[in-house]
């Protein structure tokens, strides 16, 4: 899967911004060049950074030459192709560093890691997927590598289940409908009606597991973390493979832990708001 750490809202999200005369269309085409590389994208030349971002090769020569001198791209060797260069961790980077959220659910999310020896994450909303924004990580064999910055989709991931189940109903309809719902393995839960009743499930339980839905031989729980008025902040999860335990051990052993650890950040963070990048895809 496309690792996108950084990234302007879905299409169709921006239509009457864009018609803002503060809306500085520059930028906006200069992010979309960034925001293009992944993992099944490394590196690119001028026409496959047009194919990507859909934007013309004049304003990807340009938008190119502006990132390269400013440092965030770098050709690749003597080729004509482009990569990211260190710099450009400096967009995300700053987000890690001052974002309250995270700030608050560290010493929680840390001696949960603690607690159980797995992997433990921070993942926040962003369009229908959602974004590992802190992590910490078992030292037993993960076979399954997930950097910061990751986004995985919400209908079929623990954390994006117990976020949804956080919402409206209505709401948490409308994030299924637009989401594309792909049937990553053989146990993706791909069905609308289905996936609503799931989130009931995780609305009574207070937390969502899911089964080699979106990585075979993974297993992962998943709670929302919510504000004093019940609004759906973010989502914490762990993640365990098959080869060290069974779904009726998480459920067992790890699920009531870290039920405990997000009401924990939850009171710590009672006071804050949904971002505002949250609300306008909430809406």
């Amino acid at each position: 899967m496309t690792a996108v750490p950084f990234n302007l809202p879905r299409s169709g999200t921006m239509t009457k911004v864009e018609d803002s005369p503060l809306y500085v269309t520059a930028l906006a085409k200069g992010l979309s060049v960034l925001t293009a590389f992944g993992p099944s994208r490394p590196a690119m030349n001028l026409l496959e950074l047009a194919d990507a971002t859909g934007l013309n090769k004049s304003t990807i020569q340009r938008s190119v030459f502006t990132l390269e001198a400013m440092g965030y791209l770098a050709r690749d060797g003597g080729s004509k192709r482009y990569r990211l260069t260190v710099k450009s961790l400096e967009i995300g980077t700053g987000y890690l560093q001052t974002a309250e959220l995270i700030e608050r659910a560290n010493p929680f999310i840390q001696q949960l890691n603690r607690q159980t020896g797995e992997s433990c994450n921070l993942l926040e909303p962003w369009g229908t997927d959602m974004v590992y924004v802190a992590r910490f990580t078992s030292h037993k064999e993960m076979p399954i590598h997930v950097p910061i910055g990751q986004r995985l989709p919400m209908y079929c991931t623990a954390a994006g289940r117990a976020y949804l189940s956080a919402l409206p109903t209505e709401a948490a309809a409308s994030y299924i409908e637009r989401s594309s719902r792909v049937a990553y393995t053989a146990h993706t839960v791909t069905d609308p009606a289905e996936l609503l009743a799931l989130l009931v499930r995780a609305r009574t339980d207070g937390f969502a597991l899911i089964t080699e839905e979106i990585y075979v031989g993974d297993i992962a729980v998943g709670a929302c973390v919510v504000n004093a008025d019940g609004q759906p902040l973010a989502a914490i999860n762990i993640s365990v493979p098959f080869s060290r335990w069974r779904p009726e051990q998480v459920l067992s052993d790890l699920a009531p832990q870290l039920v405990n650890t997000a009401r924990a950040i939850s009171s710590a963070a009672k006071g804050l708001k949904p971002s505002g990048a949250m609300k306008s895809h909430q809406t």
